[in-house]
C-alpha cells in the first residue's frame, strides 16, 4: 500500500487552520479600539482646525464653514438703499415717432369709430381710449402742433370781418 503524500494532488494550497474562539475575540477587540479613534476631534468644526491652538500663525485662519461670510443686518437700518427703476418695456422713442405711432394705431381708430357710431365702450376700453387721446394732446404740446390752429384762424378771419362791418356801419 502506498502512504499518503502531504501535498493533495491538483488542489491547491492546503487548508487554513481555523481561529480559535479566543483569536476571533481578540481581533474584535482590536478592531473595535481601532474604530474608536476615527474621525475628527469633537468640536474641531466650530474651533477651527487643528493648528488654531498651537502657535500664533500671522495669517487670519480661514472658516471651514462653507457659504457667505457677510454679516446681514437683523434690525431695521437707517441706511436706505436706492432701488433700481426697471428698464420700460419699450425703447424710448421721439415724440414725433411715438405720435406717429399712436395716430396710426388700429385698436384705437376703431374704438374712435365706434364711439363715432354712437356705441358705449366698456369701461377698461374708454379709460384705454381716453389715456391715449390725453398722451397724443401732450405730444402734440411739445411739438407745437394742435388741430385747433385752422379752426382757430377761421373764427378770427371771422371776428375781423364782423369787427370791420361795424366800424362801417355805425362807425363808432
Amino acid at each position: 500500500m502506498m502512504k499518503p503524500t502531504s501535498t493533495p494532488r491538483g488542489k491547491g494550497p492546503a487548508k487554513a487552520r481555523r481561529k480559535t474562539r479566543e483569536e476571533i475575540n481578540q481581533e474584535a477587540r482590536d478592531r473595535k479600539r481601532q474604530k474608536k479613534h476615527r474621525g475628527h476631534a469633537a468640536g474641531s468644526r466650530a474651533s477651527g482646525s487643528e493648528g488654531a491652538s498651537g502657535g500664533g500663525k500671522q495669517n487670519k485662519q480661514q472658516d471651514p464653514r462653507i457659504g457667505s461670510k457677510t454679516p446681514i443686518p437683523l434690525g431695521v437700518t437707517e441706511k436706505v438703499t436706492k432701488q433700481h427703476k426697471p428698464k420700460s418695456e419699450k425703447p424710448m422713442l421721439s415724440p414725433q415717432a411715438e405720435l406717429d405711432l399712436l395716430e396710426t394705431d388700429e385698436r384705437l381708430d376703431a374704438l374712435l369709430e365706434r364711439l363715432e357710431a354712437g356705441e358705449t365702450l366698456s369701461a377698461e376700453d374708454q379709460s384705454w381710449v381716453d389715456a391715449k387721446l390725453d398722451r397724443i394732446d401732450e405730444l402734440m404740446q411739445k411739438l407745437g402742433l394742435s388741430y385747433d390752429d385752422e379752426e382757430e384762424e377761421e373764427e378770427e378771419e371771422e371776428e375781423k370781418q364782423e369787427d370791420m362791418m361795424r366800424l362801417l356801419k355805425g362807425g363808432n
